[in-house]
């Protein structure tokens, strides 16, 4: 199992030069990848393709990307895959109604049909530089040629699915999926086997599952409890969180942030392993300030390393 982290957040942007100097921290520490929330600041796949060349051996990517208010055609994917020699993963979502509707001023409608007909267009411009699509919802095609020199291997797509439908349709177009906030009871029970369920249907491999798991190393667990529940609220206003944070079993979205020391820890990577995650990725690290990410970083490194 491969272990990564989440690189600042949509609420706190990092200069670039910090941001790199995190990167490369990370990298030496032991972790495999290093993934970025789609922001207004930053371009997500901007900022992972500038890491990812200036950190060598760092695999990055997305996490993720709406597909309201992007085109197939103008994702910056292979660029990214480009620079970085092969190290760029493009993580999707749907984003929220309230986001569409108050930030792009566009109707979030019939979202799992442009999730289909996004990702429909987008495989065939990433595998071989061309696209000729005409849906109901969007038309992508390529009077020119969109190939990018050196993007190789094709760039893996992932979706933060969780729901039936969406988990249905990344099973049959997508590479894996990014589920959030979901813990290994919904990961086991209801994630992976219906998007595994799904990808086997349409004649895929078995799709990647790239867990992201809020969590510190800490010896204060109960004290950033409450830290960690303020800075999740915003979750349990959205429906598709609410059911997975209910079907994970827990009381709020606080409840699946993984606090303790190592050893604590260490079992919870464990647990989302034998769930099914083939990846797990943590995010808010820095709740409990500079040594316990610090502390965090460096259990992570080693487990990975000694994951493989």
């Amino acid at each position: 199992m491969t272990l990564g982290i989440v690189l600042g957040s949509t609420h706190r942007q990092l200069p670039l030069d910090d941001t790199v100097r995190l990167a490369r921290e990370a990298r030496d520490a032991g972790l495999r990848s290093a993934w970025f929330g789609q922001s207004f600041a930053y371009d997500s796949p901007t900022l992972a393709a500038l890491v990812g060349r200036e950190v060598p051996g760092l695999h990055v990517g997305t996490a993720a990307l709406p597909v309201f208010g992007r085109h197939p055609l103008l994702v910056s994917a292979q660029t990214a895959q480009a620079a970085t020699g092969g190290r760029y993963h493009l993580g999707l979502a749907l984003g929220t109604r309230h986001l569409t509707e108050t930030a792009f001023g566009l109707p979030y409608q019939r979202p799992i049909g442009l999730l289909r007909e996004f990702l429909t267009a987008l495989r065939p411009l990433l595998h071989t530089g061309e696209a000729d699509f005409h849906g109901e919802l969007l038309t992508a095609t390529t009077p020119y040629p969109a190939a990018v020199p050196g993007a190789r291997p094709p760039v893996p797509v992932l979706v933060a699915a969780m729901g039936p439908q969406a988990l249905r349709v990344s099973g049959e177009l997508a590479d894996g999926i990014l589920p959030f906030l979901a813990g290994p009871r919904a990961l086991a029970e209801h994630i992976v086997p219906a998007v595994t369920a799904a990808a086997s249907a349409a004649g895929r491999p078995a799709p990647r599952i790239v867990a992201l798991v809020p969590g510190v190393v800490t010896d204060d667990p109960d004290g950033l409890r409450g830290r960690a529940a303020e800075a999740l609220a915003l979750y349990e206003r959205v429906p598709s969180y609410q059911r997975v944070i209910e079907l994970s079993g827990a009381d709020g979205a606080a409840g699946l942030a993984v606090l303790g020391d190592e050893e604590t820890v260490a079992a919870e990577v464990r647990r989302y392993r034998d769930a099914g995650a083939t990846e797990v990725v943590f995010t808010a690290t820095d709740l409990g300030g500079e040594e316990a990410r610090r502390r965090t970083w460096k259990l992570l490194g080693e487990l990975s390393g000694g994951q493989g």
